[in-house]
């Protein structure tokens, strides 16, 4: 498929493909911008792949084409990666709407690929009306996300409880809409009285987006009930946010945000390639290890010696 060849020019770390990648998304960039971007997230177990096949097949029967980018964590060993969420999502990968395409972290934190963003654009200009992507899991660094999506969702188990302390708050934070998954049968009645408690806690913080108040809802994404609800919860905060603004102001953020990261990326690439820095980088560090220099005082001279000319 020529999208998929199109975003492994994107993911290429080879020098000479950057390039062309850049060219390539230029081109498309008029084309990129017409799709509902939704970032969904979850601590492990709570059903992710199932949820998103479940909203994912009703949406591209409807007509809609869905492009789903998942993120893998890569091991912190190997640098690997299993990428299997599409063995997970059989029904929605066979589906002829829909597109999921799995990537590595590749240690990018935020919850998300390191070439994201570029192929979210990609789908965008292959005709892809809604994008979901699904991050790696919860953590304070999960925050990244929200620099992509028009709208976060975070997917919460039944029984608050315990797992009420774990949730990391600059998550909940962020979220447009909280979801306990898994509301069926024996877990009808935890799933209902969690959703009462997730209601109870969200009033002690301010609301993710402007103008809108983050809904707990329910779902059983096994069972496909309460996914309909949902979805018209997604479709509401977008006709909202953009009567009153907050939509494109956000996307304009996000721009501005990507173009940073980017300097960021650079800087970061060029520091560490940087010939006297990298002469100076084993020592150093050898240093730090013994006990001998300061960690911060090791910084100060790699800075020194990346500024001289």
């Amino acid at each position: 498929m020529l999208l998929a060849k199109a975003i492994t020019l994107i993911e290429s770390n080879a020098p000479h493909h950057h390039t062309l990648a850049q060219e390539l998304l230029n081109r498309l960039l008029p084309h990129t911008g017409n799709s509902i971007r939704i970032g969904i997230t979850g601590v492990p177990g709570v059903g992710k792949s199932t949820f998103i096949e479940s909203l994912g097949v009703k949406l591209c029967d409807e007509g809609r084409r869905l492009a789903v980018l998942t993120i893998d964590p890569s091991s912190a060993l190997s640098k690997g990666s299993i990428l299997g969420d599409k063995t997970r999502m059989e029904l929605l990968a066979r589906h002829p709407n829909a597109f999921i395409r799995p990537s590595p972290s590749s240690g990018t934190l935020g919850g998300v690929a390191n070439k994201t963003r570029e192929t979210m654009l990609l789908c965008e200009a292959f005709g892809f009306d809604t994008v979901f992507i699904e991050t790696v899991g919860v953590g304070q660094s999960e925050i990244t996300v929200r620099s992509l999506v028009d709208f976060f969702m975070l997917l919460l188990l039944p029984g608050a409880g315990d797992e009420l302390q774990g949730i990391k708050k600059g998550v909940v934070e962020i979220a447009d809409a909280l979801v306990v998954n898994k509301a069926d049968g024996d877990f009808e009645t935890s799933a209902n009285r969690a959703r009462s408690q997730y209601a109870n806690v969200l009033q002690y913080f301010q609301p993710a987006t402007e103008g809108w108040k983050t809904p707990v809802l329910n779902c059983s994404a096994l069972h496909q009930t309460g996914i309909r609800e949902i979805w018209q919860t997604v479709l509401r905060f977008i006709s909202d946010t953009q009567a009153n603004g907050v939509f494109e102001k956000r996307r304009q953020k996000q721009s501005l945000e990507w173009v940073y990261a980017l300097v960021n990326d650079s800087l970061k690439n060029r520091f560490l390639q940087h010939p006297g820095v990298k002469a100076l980088i084993p020592e150093l560090e050898a240093s730090v290890l013994s006990g001998e220099l300061l960690p911060s005082h090791v910084a100060e001279r790699l800075i020194k010696t990346f500024s001289e000319k």
